[in-house]
């Protein structure tokens, strides 16, 4: 809340926050205004913004570049987000002090500067700065941006119906991952996402069109303007607003497609990958790293270095390289944020022949990242693993499925299950309660409290959120919610969560995929409105 203050840890160091720059003057701030904090963010040098409401309230509104990390699991996610502990982070919340909470914690996990933002994002709004709906904003803005700068060529629902009812030749791809393309695709599509599109074009007909599908508009924008830059001579149009566009001209989906094994490239054609790739790096010069190099960048204490490997899944598969996360080129640009929680930081590319790497990085660079390309050899497989920044052990009793039975059973203790809300609607164990982490120091303190997890992180970053709130009597069920199920417990199905209460999803237009037209054409309004609401400092971060 407004006017709050937080106690400064001794032994960290403080983050110097300029608050007026007109008379240069200079504070030690652990929680700062909006308007400072808009300042860093829409600054040069590196930031970590992060939002620290779970999903629900994130996808309702947040600023523009604040990345999702909810506070239900912080210790688990911010070592691959933030993996430098020098870099300066910046907390949001609801205004309800999670976020010095989350201070606190990372502060333990020996991060150095931590800030709070003030007021949260009511205070946010209340400086006149904008909070913006949805997931993944600045890669969605970063399509709009590229459709407003670039025009790739695009074609309405029905007139690529009337092709397919005609016969047309041309090429259908949908540029998702298989996951998403078997939920719903636009019939007669093939699943390639688009840095495997850029990868194994020389195996696929250049000589027709080739339209791109995803499920709304920035895959397939990206995937056209990029195919504009490689293979200038191709012709490609973007399905306008994918498969949601197409839904919304009244025509059917499929459900349910198989994604078929992409083609493999000849020695030939990977000559004209490396080709095509050599071409772009020269073109938009794309920083190359050498194991060394890349090493050494890792290596420096004052900047925030990651290390992807954008080769498809089957490739990280049968090749993993230990020093780099497997994360596609596609999903890379579509979903930064899940990926890069650090602004403005340096991100080394791995790839066998350069093509989906340098792109890649081409469209990082206008996020703002300073993005190099590493080409797979024996020396960067042989760089090591990276150590995550993790959090101090905490001690924590824990309890067999059998003996948490009888003690729910003779009412000395309750079941608090703290999985997804989806996993818990779908099946649960009767009398059981759901609660996100958040809630936790809400719950009684009269209670003894068993508590549920499955196969992520969520029982034990529960215990330790019982451990660092204290006075809560609590244990840890061994094997979570299987282990009871197996020991017998009665199970229940179909429980519904309130919206209000099922925060950890988000919610900004749900239902799009699943038929609801209503949702659908929010969405769609609002991608396409996102260029219009950004003010000149946020347009400016983008270097389009």
């Amino acid at each position: 809340m407004p006017g709050r203050r937080h106690r400064r840890n001794e032994g960290h160091s403080p983050w110097r926050i300029r608050t007026d720059d007109s008379f240069g003057n200079l504070i030690v701030a652990r929680e700062i205004s909006a308007l400072a904090a808009q300042r860093l963010v829409c600054g040069r040098e590196e930031l970590g913004f992060l939002d620290m409401r779970e999903s629900g309230p994130h996808s309702e509104g947040h600023p523009l570049f604040a990345a999702s990390l909810p506070y239900s699991v912080l210790e688990a996610r911010i070592g691959e987000l933030a993996p430098n502990r020098t870099a300066p982070l910046l907390l949001i919340d609801g205004g309800d002090a999670t976020a010095l909470a989350a201070a606190e914690i990372l502060e333990d996990m020996g991060y150095a500067s931590v800030a709070v933002v003030d007021g949260g994002t009511a205070g946010w709004e209340q400086c006149g700065l904008t909070l913006y709906e949805g997931v993944h904003v600045p890669s969605k803005t970063l399509g709009e941006l590229a459709y407003e700068r670039f025009e790739p060529p695009t074609i309405e629902p029905l007139e690529l119906y009337e092709w397919q009812r005609q016969g047309k030749d041309f090429s259908l791809l949908d540029c998702r991952p298989a996951a998403e393309f078997a939920k719903k695709t636009v019939p007669g599509a093939t699943c390639m996402p688009t840095g495997e599109i850029l990868h194994r074009l020389s195996t696929l007909a250049t000589d027709a069109p080739i339209v791109l599908t995803c499920a709304g508009r920035t895959r397939g924008i990206i995937g056209a303007c990029s195919l504009a830059l490689v293979a200038p001579t191709c012709e490609v149009v973007a399905l306008e607003n994918g498969t949601q566009g197409w839904a919304l001209a009244g025509r059917e989906l499929e459900s349910g497609a198989m994604a078929e094994s992409m083609p493999h490239l000849s020695g030939r054609q990977a000559e004209k990958t490396r080709s095509r790739a050599k071409e772009f790096i020269s073109k938009f010069k794309i920083a190359i790293a050498d194991a060394n190099s890349a090493e050494n960048l890792r290596r420096c204490p004052s900047r925030t270095t990651y290390f992807f490997d954008v080769r498809s899944e089957e490739e990280t598969a049968l090749d993993p390289l230990d020093a780099f996360r497997p994360f596609a080129a596609g999903q890379l640009l579509q979903a930064t944020e899940l990926a890069v929680g650090v602004m403005r930081s340096r991100l080394v590319l791995a790839d066998c022949l350069g093509l989906r790497a340098a792109v890649a990085a081409f469209w990082l660079r206008v996020l703002g990242y300073d993005a190099r390309v590493a080409f797979v050899d024996d020396e960067i497989r042989s760089l090591p693993a990276a150590e995550k920044p993790k959090p101090p052990s905490v001690d924590r009793a824990e309890l067999d499925a059998e003996s948490c039975l009888s003690e729910v059973r003779s009412g000395a203790a309750r079941l608090l299950d703290v999985r997804p809300s989806g996993q818990f609607s779908r099946s649960c164990v009767e009398g059981s309660a759901w609660c996100s982490r958040p809630r936790i120091r809400e719950l009684s303190t009269s209670c003894r409290w068993l508590i549920l997890g499955g196969d992520g992180p969520q029982a034990e970053l529960a215990a330790r959120e019982f451990s660092r709130l204290g006075g809560r009597d609590y244990a840890v069920v061994r094997g979570g919610f299987e282990a009871l199920r197996s020991a017998g417990a009665p199970i229940r199905k179909g429980i519904e969560i309130p919206a209000s209460d099922a925060v950890d999803e988000a919610s900004f237009a749900r239902g799009r995929h699943d038929g609801d037209m209503r949702a659908s054409r929010r969405y769609l309004d609002w991608e396409t409105g996102l260029v219009s609401r950004l003010s000149t400092s946020e347009r400016d971060s983008f270097a389009i």
